[in-house]
């Protein structure tokens, strides 16, 4: 196996490990707010206990994702220096930018949100907690700027310095925010969304089959059902369909790919099912006639074009994976919204949910698929971009590492799959520890009326202990 192709699977491992764990956080980020300000304004104690419980979860999480994060950057000098030296006037500027203006808030107030449940009231928890979640978010959203540049570059022009050609930015502006970026941010946020709650359903819903906790697992699924199902039903109806209008006119390739058009088709029909052989160069399987058209022009007559007239063959993705990792996510985003409405519908029905059996083990499983829905999802958007790493700009074989042999990808590839094995085992007992040992009954043994509910309540309290 070529050293290409190595460098691409262990890229796709890391970051696919990865990116099993930022959307979890940020949709968890959500739920804790929520829990937060129903602290604030009620006075429940259990809305404390429930947000001690999922703060120990995120801080799992989020550690996970930093350390599995911080290998990608590396991997851009071990494994793509051509991409580095390219396009790192570009690329660079927007991952500094998320370390200065995203971690520095997330790491501010991360100890406080993590440690200072027991010390801080619900005011400064909520606060700190509301801090941690937009810096993640903003996080999030220079690294889905970044992906976006590369899917649709722009503000940038290429010199040469004397060491080969390079791009430079011409508008910082432009690189921002370039035709992919809004439609990839709302459609990563709301995949998040449903991640996080998702977890959260699961867990409520093992509590109840297991009748532990009861009234705080029926609490967990009153706030995150409303938020899975709403995000489900806007990622079908909005957030999806105005992706695939961005990628049918920026990069018709990538969309052919995932609807397996070999030619340009009037009143094209979208696959809900099928298989596409790109040796016989046909599709066939379940299909909605025209539905492709009015999808991405809101014309079902409309003409889509077809892979043998957007680029030649040795610009195409694979089609057969591309396909099928699509329709993958499709087809469990529509599951999702199903979900939502059935689990709304029995919720709303007298209390029903709370007796369904099989509707909560669904519930139970909903993490699994969202995670797989979540994956299947960034694996078009970067396989349907194949053969380019920056779209009609960079090959990814201009872009490896050129003094790396296939030796040493493969080591690398032995270490990971072996390191994140362990890793991952580990975060699964633990993970599996917290959701067992359940919400605490008490915070630290210390009454809820007793803990600070601002700085000012804490100053004048130090002030009086030296006094």
């Amino acid at each position: 196996m070529d050293a290409e192709t190595l460098h691409r699977i262990q890229f796709g491992l890391t970051a696919s490990f990865h990116f099993l764990f930022p959307p979890m956080s940020l949709g968890l980020g959500l739920v804790l707010i929520v829990f937060g300000v129903r602290s604030v304004r009620t006075g429940d104690p259990k809305w404390r206990r429930l947000s001690m419980f999922w703060v120990k979860v995120y801080g799992l999480v989020f550690s996970m994702g930093i350390a599995t994060g911080i290998v990608q950057e590396f991997e851009f000098g071990t494994n793509w220096s051509g991409y580095s030296r390219f396009v790192g006037n570009v690329f660079g500027s927007l991952l500094a930018a998320e370390g200065v203006f995203a971690f520095m808030l997330e790491g501010g107030f991360l100890g406080l949100m993590l440690f200072g449940g027991s010390r801080l009231g619900n005011r400064m928890w909520l606060f700190a907690t509301t801090m941690v979640v937009v810096g993640a978010t903003f996080s999030a959203t220079w690294i889905v700027m970044a992906n976006s540049w590369m899917q649709t570059p722009a503000g940038y022009e290429v010199r040469d310095v004397g060491q080969g050609p390079q791009a430079f930015m011409t508008s910082f502006g432009d690189v921002v925010f370039t035709r992919a970026s809004v439609p990839n941010f709302l459609h990563v946020l709301a995949a998040s969304w449903m991640v996080g709650t998702s977890l959260v359903l699961s867990v409520g819903a093992w509590y109840l089959l297991r009748d532990r906790h009861v009234e705080l697992a029926r609490t967990m699924i009153r706030v995150a059902l409303p938020i899975f199902a709403v995000t489900a039903l806007l990622q079908v109806a909005v957030f999806g369909a105005n992706v695939a209008m961005r990628v049918a006119d920026d990069q018709p390739t990538k969309l052919a790919a995932m609807e397996g058009l070999y030619q340009t088709t009037e009143c094209a029909p979208m696959y809900i099912l099928g298989y596409a052989d790109s040796a016989d160069r046909t599709t066939t399987g379940l299909r909605i006639p025209c539905l492709l058209s009015f999808l991405t022009t809101q014309d079902f007559d409309a003409p889509v074009t077809g892979l043998e007239q957007s680029a030649p063959v040795d610009q195409w993705p694979n089609v057969d994976l591309v396909f099928q990792v699509y329709h993958l996510m499709i087809n469990l985003g529509m599951l999702f919204a199903l979900i939502g409405i059935v689990a709304c519908a029995f919720w709303a029905w007298k209390r029903r949910l709370w007796h369904q059996r099989w509707l909560l083990w669904i519930l139970v499983g909903s993490i699994g698929l969202t995670e797989l829905a979540t994956l299947s999802g960034w694996w078009t958007a970067e396989f349907g971009r194949q053969p380019w790493i920056v779209w009609q700009v960079l090959t990814v074989s201009g872009a490896q590492s050129p003094n790396v042999s296939s030796a040493q990808v493969w080591f690398s590839i032995g270490m990971f799959v072996v390191l994140y094995a362990v890793v991952f085992y580990v975060f699964i007992r633990l993970l599996d520890r917290i959701i067992r040992k359940g919400p605490p009954e008490e915070i630290d043994d210390i009454p809820v009326e007793s803990l600070p509910d601002s700085f000012g309540e804490i100053f004048r309290r130090q002030s009086r202990t030296r006094v």
